[in-house]
Order: structure tokens, then sequence, then C-alpha cells
């Protein structure tokens, strides 16, 4: 039997972040969930997830700095940016940091669930700076 797959959610808007939560465990996945990017950053490397979904804007840390943060990590899981944002910079901004899919707000659910599937057949390989380095580079 294939080991649950972990998905880490990164949004302040509590129902939408719930609201994805319920319909990705109904999936089989395990959902963890952090309100901002602070947060977000930590559960990655305390909970090591399949699959990250980053919303751009939340207090204290956006999804932009936490992108730029995962960048160079080979061991970074794939993320898929969530964002209410309908700029075309915004989304080339995000694709060259790596994200494997932008999705603008409101989303079709079948969207949001065929960028998983697709991220977490994308699950990174061979390391070069890995998160854990970059880890033990800010302590």
């Amino acid at each position: 039997m294939a080991a649950t797959k972990t998905i880490l959610i990164v949004d302040d808007d509590v129902e939408l972040s719930d609201g994805l939560r319920v319909v990705l465990e109904r999936q089989g996945f395990r959902v963890i969930q952090a309100r901002d990017g602070v947060q977000g950053k930590q559960m990655v490397y305390q909970q090591r997830p399949d699959l990250v979904i980053l919303d751009m804007m939340m207090p204290r840390m956006g999804g932009y700095p936490v992108l730029e943060h995962f960048k160079d990590k080979a061991d970074a899981p794939p993320i898929i940016m969530i964002t209410a944002n309908e700029g075309s910079r915004h989304k080339a901004y995000a694709e060259y940091l790596g994200v494997i899919d932008y999705i603008r707000k409101p989303f079709a659910m079948e969207r949001l669930l065929e960028a998983v599937e697709r991220g977490l057949s994308k699950r990174p390989q061979s390391p070069e700076k890995t998160c854990d380095t970059a880890k033990d580079e800010e302590e």
C-alpha cells in the first residue's frame, strides 16, 4: 500500500483553507495547515510535506518570499500558488520562482485536484542545495 501523501495548505483565509482540507482529506491525503508564510516555511522543514498549496497574499509573510526561499532547494516540495491576483507579471514571477501551477481564485475544485495530482507526480529528485542544508545555514 502506498504511503499517504501529505499536503500543506498555507493560507490565511480560514474558510478556504478548511474547505480545501476537507476536500483533500476525502481524496485520501493527509492535510496540514499554516496561516502565513512564516509558519508555512517552518512546517515545510518540520513536516516534510509532499506538496504545498500556497496563497500569495498573507500577513507576516506572503507567498513570494516563501517561493524565493525554496527556489534553489532541490528537495523543496512542489508548490501550487493560489491567488485572487489577476496580474500576468505576478504569474510570470511565480513561475520563474518554480511554482508547478498558478491558480486564480475563485477556481473549480477539479482544477486544483488536477494540479495536486500533477504536482505529486513531479516530486524533486537529486539534491543540490537541500532544505536541510538551508535550515542549517539559517541557524
